[in-house]
């Protein structure tokens, strides 16, 4: 059991405001694992003038010495990578070899790119008869999610040390224990007293503090759109400063020139695009886009896969490739889009909303593929955040873009095709932050974030140390 009851503010553990108390389920026992503090509006005024106080010494602070500081966070969290990775895993129900990988591997490498980033960086520039400086935006308010919950810390809280911010954070309170072992990590490298504080609490009370707190300069927020909408409503009463990385929607294309082994290896690696973290990936490419005359057969293709490769099991000790799903709730729900997806006449092609055999413990969702999807139902329309596929014909290429496009939301996506100038053109044509072309995998220096509602701003890379800085002219 992980408990913890008090919150990390102005350098130090402190009792919160109030005595409630929030449990942490176990995702695959459906037990607490622990529990941490309900924090209040009070709480986030506390740390919100700590990192006021702090600003002014940690902006002044040499941007090499910030840096050092957010390469001693990544060692930190190197060292404790294991227990990063158990944590996550009975939160969020990764499977524990790729929360070794992903949940704590991708945090740490993340936080130690920004050194060399913050070397190189232009802080300062002669344009004509001014200098033009680059400078901290202030006291920062981090709201993150769920799904990969340090990484999303991490994405936010390196890049705004780096600046010269300070922070205050409130993760997700359904999965925040990882935030807590960030916060001992922080205390143990010696960070000055009010540079990073933790409220931990639920988002209307705390989250809603945060974002309209007049001595918040900035909020970057990850999570669903809908509360992305109510952050930027709060925000804008004192017109600060908004990043929002939120819902995706993501179209995955297989162009007509592949066939063969080419179709084959493009349509078996579609599901992993759909499927990783049992589809609870805001990236998740769940809307597989294919030619019309080939779907048949993309879709045995894709049945075999998922039947032979996608089982279902306790993440903890490596049974299952799929764990379950963060919460009951989210259990649910995304039965409820597979429900709406029959009854709205696609064709189910493996999976369903039943209760998997022989799981009658834990929030498991049996991986699910629909074809004969048309993108107006609300299956290829609303984010399900679960393991549901779903295939779309197209005509032509031109027809496949349109249907692309056909999203309120332009988080990611993917194109494959033989000819990869053919498929980097097709890329060019889709609104949305990124793509991946044949497969290209992930790089933590790219900018990532979102057109339409999938948000503005962007994180990682020297973009994700753009966003927390304000531009200054000085004319001379």
């Amino acid at each position: 059991m992980q408990d913890y009851d008090k919150l990390y503010i102005d350098g130090e553990w402190v009792q919160p405001d109030g005595t409630g108390s929030i449990e942490v389920i176990n995702a695959t026992t459906e037990q607490p694992m622990g529990h941490i503090p309900e924090g209040s509006a009070a709480d986030v005024d506390k740390a919100v003038a700590a990192a006021k106080s702090a600003f002014d010494g940690w902006a002044a602070t040499n941007p090499s010495d910030r840096a050092k500081y957010v390469q001693a966070l990544s060692e930190g969290i190197g060292a404790r990578n294991q227990e990063i990775a158990e944590t996550i895993t009975g939160e969020v129900g990764m499977p524990l070899f790729l929360s070794q990988l992903i949940q704590a591997g991708l945090p740490k490498a993340v936080a130690a790119t920004y050194p060399a980033i913050v070397e190189a960086f232009p802080w300062e520039e002669e344009v004509g008869n001014s200098l033009v400086v680059q400078e901290p935006v202030g006291v920062v308010g981090c709201i993150t999610p769920w799904n990969y919950p340090l990484h999303q810390i991490v994405a936010k809280v390196a890049p705004a040390l780096a600046a010269g911010c300070t922070v205050v954070l409130k993760p997700s309170e359904v999965a925040p224990l990882n935030a807590f072992i960030l916060a001992e990590i922080i205390d143990e490298i010696g960070l000055p007293a009010g540079v990073f504080n933790l409220v931990s609490g639920t988002g209307p009370v705390v989250g809603e503090a945060i974002a309209s707190h007049p001595d918040v300069d900035m909020v970057s927020f990850t999570g669903s759109t809908r509360a992305g909408k109510r952050v930027a409503e709060l925000g804008a009463a004192t017109v600060k400063r908004v990043a929002l990385e939120l819902g995706g929607k993501s179209a995955n294309i297989l162009l007509p020139d592949l066939d063969g082994a080419e179709l084959e290896k493009a349509a078996r690696a579609a599901v992993q695009s759909a499927y990783l973290n049992s589809g609870q990936t805001c990236t998740a490419f769940t809307r597989l886009l294919v030619p019309a005359a080939k779907h048949d057969q993309i879709v045995d293709v894709l049945r075999d896969e998922v039947e032979s490769v996608y089982t279902l099991g306790d993440p903890a000790v490596g049974e299952g490739r799929l764990g379950p799903l963060i919460s009951a709730a989210q259990r649910d729900r995304v039965r409820g889009f597979i429900e709406k997806g029959i009854e709205e006449g696609a064709t189910l092609v493996t999976g369903g909303a039943e209760q998997p055999d022989g799981l009658d413990t834990g929030y498991f969702v049996k991986p699910t593929v629909f074809a004969g999807v048309r993108n107006d139902m609300t299956i290829a329309q609303e984010e399900i955040f679960g393991p549901v596929l779903s295939v779309i014909a197209y005509d032509d290429v031109d027809d496949a873009v349109a249907i692309a496009n056909d999203s309120p939301y332009g988080l990611s996506g993917g194109v494959w095709g033989a000819d990869k100038e053919s498929a980097k053109a097709v890329a060019r044509r889709i609104r949305t932050g990124q793509l991946e072309i044949n497969g290209g995998s992930f790089n933590a220096l790219a900018p990532f974030g979102g057109y339409k509602q999938s948000g503005n701003g962007r994180e990682l890379g020297k973009y994700g140390l753009e966003e927390f800085l304000q531009t200054k002219s000085l004319q001379l």
